[in-house]
């Protein structure tokens, strides 16, 4: 069996232009409470800047899908939960008109992988620095 390489993750310059040449694989995190609503962040910078949007994130270089997974969840709702708790519920699409830097004349394009997980502890969702807010859901 290989050795996994340690995660790679990339300078604002080296994600400015593999945002302008190549789809991002991410992760987004469908976290469902017990009656059936769904959690959502108003986001602070772009893409979808001032919009509503589940939690996620991208996959970095050398890094499994678990290990993507748990980190998203710690990151963006500080809650620990694992990939086998979870449901793949689809690959998605999302196109932006607008990048993370602000850099005119290209978009974001997103290849994203839908994980459905359903909230089961007693303390709430907490917003990471790129959501204002949290709402429905958990």
């Amino acid at each position: 069996m290989k050795a996994v390489m340690p995660r790679h993750f990339l300078s604002h310059d080296e994600l400015d232009t593999l945002i302008r040449l190549a789809p991002l694989i991410a992760i987004d995190l469908i976290i469902r409470n017990g009656h059936d609503e769904v959690l959502l962040g108003l986001r602070n910078n772009e893409p979808a800047k001032g919009r509503y949007f589940v939690p996620g994130g991208m996959i970095v270089k050398n890094e499994r899908l678990a290990e993507a997974f748990a980190r998203l969840m710690k990151n963006e709702t500080n809650h620990a939960a694992s990939l086998k708790d979870a449901r793949l519920i689809g690959v998605f699409e999302h196109f932006y008109n607008t990048n993370r830097s602000g850099s005119a004349g290209y978009g974001t394009h997103y290849v994203v992988l839908g994980y459905e997980y359903r909230w089961t502890g007693a303390v709430a969702p907490q917003p990471d620095d790129q959501h204002s807010e949290l709402s429905g859901g958990p």
